[in-house]
C-alpha cells in the first residue's frame, strides 16, 4: 500500500477532523497486509491512529484508520449506543464493536448501515439512513438528515484537508509529520 493512497483516502483522519476512514486496498497475499499494517500501526501509534483490515476478500483488504480516543467518545453518544443496540453491538467495548463489525462485514456483500458511527458521521445522520433512508436533505460524503449547514462545512474542511494533505506529501512531508497528534 502507497502513502499516497492512504493520504488520499484518510487525510480527514490523520489530521484529527474524523474518527475514521475505511478504504480498499491490494496485497499479494494476507501475510503481506499483516506485515504492512504492522509497521505503519508502528510508525503512527504516537499520533493515537491505528489501522486495521476489516475484510480480506479475493487479494483485497477493506482496511479501517482510525482513532480510538474519538471512536470511543463517538460510540458513547446515546444515539449511537441505541442504534448499535438495534443491530446486536455491546457499545460497552470499543474492541467488541470493533469485532461485531468486522464479523458483520465478512458475513454481508453490502456494508451494515450502522458503519457511519465508526466513522464519525453524526449519529442522527446514521440513524436516519437507517430508519428514513429516502429522506435525506443532502448528500456529500455521506447522506444529511440533520445539520446540513454543519455536514457541508465539514466536507469542504475533509475536502481542503486532502488536498493540503495531499500537496505536503508531494513536498516530501512523511506520514509522521503529516499526522496530528490527538
Amino acid at each position: 500500500m502507497s502513502n499516497e493512497t492512504l493520504i488520499r483516502c484518510c487525510a480527514p483522519t490523520m489530521a484529527c477532523l474524523k474518527t475514521g476512514n475505511m478504504f480498499s486496498c491490494g496485497f499479494e497475499s494476507r501475510e503481506q497486509m499483516t506485515m504492512e499494517l504492522r509497521q505503519l500501526n508502528q510508525r503512527l501509534r504516537r499520533k493515537g491512529l491505528r489501522i486495521l483490515p476489516l475484510r480480506w476478500q479475493n487479494g483485497r483488504a477493506l482496511l479501517y484508520l482510525y482513532r480510538p480516543r474519538l471512536l470511543e467518545r463517538d460510540l458513547r453518544d446515546p444515539l449511537a449506543q441505541r442504534l448499535l443496540a438495534e443491530c446486536g453491538y455491546d457499545s460497552g467495548s470499543i474492541s467488541l464493536c470493533l469485532a461485531r463489525l468486522m464479523a458483520r462485514l465478512r458475513r454481508e456483500e453490502d456494508f451494515p448501515h450502522e458503519v457511519g458511527l465508526f466513522l464519525g458521521y453524526p449519529p442522527a445522520d446514521v440513524d436516519g439512513f437507517m430508519h428514513r433512508k429516502e429522506h435525506y436533505k443532502f448528500c456529500g460524503l455521506w447522506k444529511v438528515y440533520d445539520d446540513v449547514e454543519g455536514a457541508i462545512r465539514k466536507f469542504e474542511r475533509c475536502r481542503r484537508c486532502t488536498e493540503v494533505y495531499l500537496r505536503r506529501y508531494a513536498q516530501g512531508y512523511t506520514l509522521e509529520r503529516l499526522a496530528v497528534a490527538g
